[in-house]
């Protein structure tokens, strides 16, 4: 037992150690060309996931309707297309450069099966290490619904917003966010 309990204590002592090093002496992949680090995709998924689902709002305070769909595509091509794309066009330089990649929201899959809660939480808080920043700051909690909205419903929006997603040479490229 006397081994045991030596063995665990040490345990306690190295295993923080050896992680403390590997971070201290810059062996960890910083870089967004770097392989990623052992347990990363993990460890930030299940963090990701657990305040997400706690702390995302469950109700939407705004319409479903074209108006405010129409107003999300207005702020999607502003904020997030840059590095989110828009449909049928190629993913600018900034997204070929980030890690992790960022997802295209509105072609195939996208988050239209996710709430526009989650969405909303994703917009307003941003994610931590992904390239993605949150916006409390610079649009307002409508606008923020609106873009989660549009999001949410980008397999079933009206013709009207689809094509004004698709023009092309509206988006403002000069802005890094998301």
């Amino acid at each position: 037992m006397k081994k045991f309990l030596i063995g665990f204590v040490a345990g306690l002592i190295v295993v923080p150690l050896a992680i403390y090093v590997y971070f201290a002496y810059g062996m960890a992949p910083v870089a967004t060309a770097a392989p990623e680090m052992p347990f990363e995709k993990l460890l930030a998924k299940k963090a990701l996931r657990v305040r997400r689902e706690r702390e995302m709002p469950r109700s939407v305070p705004i319409a479903n309707d074209e108006s405010n769909y129409a107003a999300g595509a207005h702020i999607y091509r502003e904020h997030c297309a840059v590095c989110h794309g828009l449909p049928k066009q190629p993913q600018t330089a900034i997204a070929k450069g980030m890690y992790p990649k960022p997802p295209a929201l509105l072609e195939g899959k996208g988050v239209t099966d996710d709430p526009a809660g989650e969405t909303y939480w994703k917009v307003a808080g941003g994610i931590r290490m992904s390239g993605m920043p949150g916006f409390q700051q610079m649009l307002s909690s409508t606008e923020m619904w609106q873009v989660s909205i549009l999001l949410a419903h980008a397999d079933s929006l009206p013709q009207k917003v689809k094509d004004s997603l698709s023009q092309i040479g509206e988006t403002k490229v000069t802005s890094a966010a998301h």
